[in-house]
């Protein structure tokens, strides 16, 4: 069985599996060993098998999909070696990570690298007559997240299991993941992403870890003892959580740890009452209601059904998590109350914030620890990572939903937080205004539970995800709780997994960094430093042209595939994806496309340097002017695009369904990486990391994690531009900023009234006033206003281009110091400082 921390396989495996990793990672582009003959063999037997007796195909019959199947069981079967030969002690202290994203992608690639199998695998599918580059593409895409947040958890988990820290990590099997998207006439489609549909070969079901989760009905008092009362919550309604569990290797396989998601069923599949009565809808009404809490990830809030099915999702995995892991901790250690000294739970974003009363519940009724004692327990387990300062992002509840649904922790909210208030009127801090401020509880417009107050309050650590981010949480969002514990909030910079985004997204220029500084790289991204001294070789920099080169090739294929466009890979490949929000500022770039389109109209005879806009990322269904951005996209790419005037000067692509896997196909190609938000709105990206790691030079703002990037790459190898986080507060406060603004840039004037006059659509001239009288009258995200600056920007970097080893020596400076950003750092500072465990 999956638990715990796995060791070193033992034997022959072992052998190979050490050969192999210490002279590359597990990608077939980094330097190799020759593959064992008989471990060949051995997993082609395997393969072979797991084809014929669980998919029950014949090499004949096999479609790719199939061959991926057996594939990965065969590569699932030596995770379970790993596991039977490791050491079965009992950690001393264990991290749980409940995050409701887990944005895991593809696995196949990631269980190879780690395992050290990857030539191992292509020899065994290469003897069956199959290419193991099919079977890696024919693998969904487990899109279990929404971007960042539930991309960072993944990362984490990967650096846990590489760097032996034990860990869980607890999220939803979402049926159907974020949304697969298509577009209809340049408008975003939403369609259910189906990569259930023929299993998941990663997962082992688990019937045995399966909880109670109840919701609604009411709380009865009793008296336990003289002086001492329980209070007992009877749910109306209860729903079983069924782990499922998909095990995380880490590097070189010497550590396995467990991502556990739970699925939604009913405890009665069926009324058979109703059924034989006739009505065979309503017999089946309550499984339906149940299983919707794991149905699709993310429901529209936008409606009151779906703000109740939002809370239900939220509390279901926590919960179900919760008695987990404390049903864990009581059959090893006995004592509930020794739950800090081995357990330490991050709270990743607010998401799992109800884990406060929902600890406090199960250690009051479920184990009889008095209050003191419960609320020791789990403010000194609970941790609390923040990631947004968006006001709607941190989220707040409706008193009256939570006393229907969760009424007996909201009598617990209500405890705390009158103890939590009358702790400041004895500090003599009993204004109105301060209470309010710190309260549980917001009564400003109507009363709503401030979910990122409770995690606060509840947690031990609080933390930041950027030196930007961390610094803005004390003055803004919990400036009035943090003065009350100045030590609570500590900074710990994102980080992403080197191991996918570059050795295995990158192979080409892992293999040259192997080459250049030696294969110690693969283990020590500190290395990487290395490659500074290289930046002024000519051999090596024209190596380095040429593995670029080749990756804009092979995307440029993808994007006629896919998009229908053709563009020149000789271009400059200027690239933004990830979520559409307004904050990310998707607009600003778009239109910079409209006012670069008219220059080169006005000038078509100019030396201008070519450029391919690549555009990606989804809109939530409900966000209306997040899909109207993407519509002003695909609506301007198809003017650009359709002018011979402008020709290959410039091209622009919106590419559909962005993934993990579309990202590993587009970062390594980025000449250009837009990191644009405005700043002191994105609390840290990692998809800036990604990039720079891999070569592109960024332009961006003062903004997240941009910040430290520019600090480590140098100010000399990246473009900043616009107003920082305390220019855009001041701003902000002028009257009529954005009408100035447009007043002072004829440039910007003349490309929102391109746009508002319908040029880009024709047969809807009004389509984007809403876009363009949002920036004229109120511009909340200071596009107007960073206008000009990212103009001269981008004109810098057009200069920049047009000398190619000047460009080169920037983008190896850029891939030689990102080092610090492994999220293998990142893990070890939350180990140290917050989670207080040993990393092996």
């Amino acid at each position: 069985m999956l638990n715990d921390v796995l060791t070193r396989p033992s034997g022959k495996e072992a052998s190979e599996q050490d050969a192999t990793a210490a002279v590359r990672p597990a990608t077939s582009a980094t330097p190799v060993l020759p593959a064992s003959g008989d471990a060949v063999i051995d997993l082609r037997e395997a393969i072979r098998a797991k084809l014929a007796f669980v998919i029950g195909k014949s090499p004949e019959t096999a479609r790719e999909r199939d061959w991926f199947a057996a594939t990965a069981l065969a590569l699932r079967d030596r995770i379970v070696a790993a596991c039977a030969a490791a050491d079965r002690s009992v950690p001393n202290k264990r991290v749980y990570y409940l995050s409701l994203e887990f944005l895991i992608g593809r696995l196949l690639s990631d269980a190879m690298n780690n395992l050290g199998l990857v030539e191992t695998t292509r020899a065994a599918l290469k003897d069956l007559g199959v290419d193991l580059g099919a079977v890696e593409a024919a693998e969904p895409d487990a899109a279990l997240g929404n971007g960042g947040l539930g991309r960072l958890a993944a990362c984490f988990m990967e650096s846990m299991a590489s760097i032996g820290i034990p860990a869980y990590g607890y999220g939803i099997r979402y049926d159907h993941g974020l949304f697969r998207q298509s577009f209809e006439n340049g408008w975003q489609r939403e369609a259910p992403e189906t990569w259930l549909a023929e299993g998941n070969p990663w997962e082992f079901v688990r019937p045995e870890a399966t909880y109670t989760i109840g919701f609604g009905g009411h709380v009865t008092m009793s008296m336990v003892s003289e002086g001492v009362i329980r209070r007992s919550w009877h749910p109306t309604e209860t729903v079983k959580a069924v782990a499922h569990d998909v095990p995380v290797v880490g590097w070189k396989g010497r550590t396995v740890n467990t991502l556990r998601l739970w699925k939604a069923e009913a405890e009665q599949p069926v009324d058979l009452a109703q059924f034989n009565g006739g009505d065979h809808v309503g017999a089946v009404a309550n499984r339906m209601r149940a299983e919707a809490i794991s149905r699709v990830l993310y429901p529209s809030d936008s409606s009151t059904a779906g703000q109740e099915l939002r809370l239900r999702q939220e509390y279901f995995f926590t919960s179900a998590s919760l008695q987990d892991l404390v049903r864990r901790h009581v059959a090893e250690r006995g004592d509930v109350r020794t739950l800090p000294d081995h357990a330490a739970i991050q709270l990743n974003d607010t998401h799992p914030a109800i884990a406060v009363p929902e600890l406090m519940r199960i250690l009051l009724e479920d184990h009889g620890l008095i209050w003191e004692d419960a609320w020791h327990v789990t403010t000194n387990t609970l941790n609390y990572t923040n990631h947004t300062l968006l006001p709607e992002a941190l989220e707040t509840w409706p008193v009256e939903l939570m006393e229907r649904l969760l009424p007996r922790h909201m009598q617990i909210i209500y405890l705390i937080n009158w103890m939590h208030l009358e702790e400041q009127a004895k500090n003599g801090k009993s204004d109105a205004a301060h209470l309010a401020a710190v309260s549980l509880i917001d009564e400003s417009h109507g009363r709503r539970v401030r979910m990122g107050h409770l995690a606060f309050h509840g947690s031990r650590r609080v933390n930041g995800v950027s030196a930007l981010h961390t610094e803005l949480m004390r003055k803004t969002v919990f400036a009035d709780l943090h003065a009350l514990d100045p030590d609570k909030i500590v900074n710990k910079t994102n980080g992403i997994t080197f191991r996918r985004w570059f050795h295995n997204a990158n192979p080409g220029l892992t293999r040259l960094a192997v080459d250049a500084v030696g294969a110690g790289v693969l283990d020590n991204p500190e290395l990487l430093k290395g490659l500074d001294a290289f930046a002024q070789d000519a051999s090596f920099v024209e190596r380095y042209a040429a593995v670029r080169r080749g990756r804009k090739e092979a995307l440029a294929r993808i994007i006629e595939d896919r998009a229908g466009v053709s563009v020149d890979p000789s271009a400059l490949f200027d690239v933004q994806i990830k979520r559409i929000h307004e904050y990310k500022r998707q607009l600003l770039n778009v239109i910079e496309t409209v006012a670069l389109y008219q220059a080169i109209k006005a000038e078509p005879h100019k030396d201008w340097t070519s450029r391919v806009k690549i555009f990606g990322g989804k809109a939530a269904p409900s966000y209306t002017q997040a899909k109207l951005i993407i519509k002003l996209a695909c609506d301007v790419a198809r003017a650009v695009n359709d002018d011979p005037e402008v020709a290959d000067r410039l091209k622009v692509v919106f590419m559909p369904n962005y993934s993990v896997s579309l990202a590993e196909a587009i970062i390594p190609a980025a000449d250009l990486s837009e990191q644009i938000s405005t700043a002191g709105m994105e609390a840290s990206g990692t998809g800036n990391m990604k990039f720079a790691l891999n070569g592109a030079l960024t332009v961006g703002t003062l903004d997240g994690a941009n910040i430290e990037i520019r600090d480590h790459v140098g100010a000399e190898n990246i473009f900043i531009f616009g107003l920082d986080a305390a220019g855009v507060q001041a701003r902000s406060a002028e009257p009529h900023y954005a009408r100035d603004a447009i007043w002072n840039s004829p440039r910007l004037a003349a490309a929102l009234d391109m746009i508002a006059s319908g040029r880009f659509s024709p047969e809807e001239p009004n389509r984007f006033r809403p876009l363009t009288d949002d920036l004229r009258h109120r511009d909340q995200y200071l596009l107007t206003v960073d206008f000009d600056d990212y103009w001269r920007a981008q004109r810098e970097i057009d200069a920049a281009w047009k000398d190619p080893a000047a460009w080169w020596r920037r983008a190896i400076h850029n891939t030689a110091r990102m080092a610090w950003f492994s999220s293998d750092r990142s893990m070890r500072e939350y180990a140290e400082e917050i989670w207080r465990v040993r990393v092996a």
